[in-house]
């Protein structure tokens, strides 16, 4: 498996869906409280364009744009990422 479907593996499987629990939280905490802090808002549009910026690097690699070399340097970042997460 090359690291380009790594890339695209990690993002379909893993940063996407946890993305969208984690908007989905978020809605659930606003919706709950009927109120949205400044804190509440930039969360919700970093993890938003966190989310469009996935899509993105994932139609990159179906239309064979992208490299072996950048799709390495994504996907060491993302690892990286998920394990500051645990």
């Amino acid at each position: 498996m090359t690291n380009t479907e790594k890339l695209k593996n990690l993002l379909e499987n893993e940063m996407i869906p946890d993305l969208e629990v984690a908007i989905d939280e978020l809605f659930a905490k606003i919706d709950k409280t009927k109120n949205a802090s400044a804190e509440d808002k930039k969360d919700l549009e970093e993890m938003r364009d966190m989310r469009t910026e996935c899509f993105a690097i994932i139609e990159e690699i179906k239309r064979d744009e992208m490299d072996e070399e950048e799709a390495t340097e994504l996907l060491d970042e993302l690892v990286e990422v998920k394990m500051e997460e645990k």
